[in-house]
């Protein structure tokens, strides 16, 4: 039986580019495209959100007008999406690429109904452009999506392994979680996710998993309630 009946698969752009650190490791996403297709193929309905931080963080630079720049970084995600999905069709799936704001022939303007219907009709709807709006994240896009595709939960894969106290980069004592509340989440700053979206989940009681996408076969163990990760509960 699966654990979820629909889901929300948040993606980071860094992940995806492996070791290379930027652009796409190819080896990668299809590793992750093999994965959702065994969810999709077990009757998972699933969205995808990819951040942008392989191509482009605009936040580091001071030069740049920050609209601008988050709108650099919408469009990275634009490219990230286009790309994905193609990885995911060479592996056998059905997909589309959704927008807030219209990018020609390339992607379909985002509406509920419709990446309902392609995710009921067993394809993939990967969701770019974030909110269409600067001064919010690509984790914070993902919350709203989720809530209005009413997601059982949000699978966010990372780099990192789950949610710790403290930095285990800079201090190998941290102390990791294996579930923590959102609401503790938010009351000891561990900023794993962003204030907005933080508050967000709460408030719609969404739930977020948090794991490391390099963990073998992470993305289907996270789906059936099998992850090493750390459950952010509501």
């Amino acid at each position: 039986m699966n654990a979820y009946n629909r889901v929300l698969l948040k993606l980071s752009g860094e992940a995806l580019a492996g070791d290379k650190k930027t652009g796409f490791d190819e080896a990668t996403c299809i590793a992750v495209a093999k994965q959702v297709k065994q969810l999709v193929d077990d009757g998972v309905q699933v969205s995808i959100v990819i951040g942008g931080g392989n191509f482009w963080r605009g936040r580091t630079s001071e030069t740049i007008d920050r609209t601008k720049a988050d709108q650099i970084g919408m469009l990275a995600t634009v490219m990230n999406c286009i790309y994905v999905s193609e990885i995911f069709r060479y592996v056998g799936m059905s997909t589309q690429v959704y927008t807030p704001f219209s990018c020609g022939s390339m992607t379909e303007l985002f509406s509920k109904d419709s990446v309902l219907k392609c995710m009921k009709q067993g394809g993939v709807a990967f969701l770019a452009g974030g909110t269409g709006h600067p001064y919010f994240s690509t984790d914070t896009a993902t919350v709203l999506r989720a809530i209005e595709l009413e997601c059982d939960i949000i699978l966010m894969a990372r780099a990192v392994d789950g949610v710790y106290d403290c930095d285990p980069k800079l201090n190998p004592q941290a102390k990791k979680y294996d579930e923590i509340p959102l609401q503790e989440v938010l009351d000891k700053k561990l900023g794993i996710v962003d204030l907005t979206a933080t508050v967000l989940c709460i408030e719609n009681k969404l739930p977020i998993l948090l794991f490391a996408l390099s963990e073998e076969q992470s993305i289907v163990k996270a789906a059936f309630g099998q992850s090493n990760g750390t459950t952010m509960t509501v």
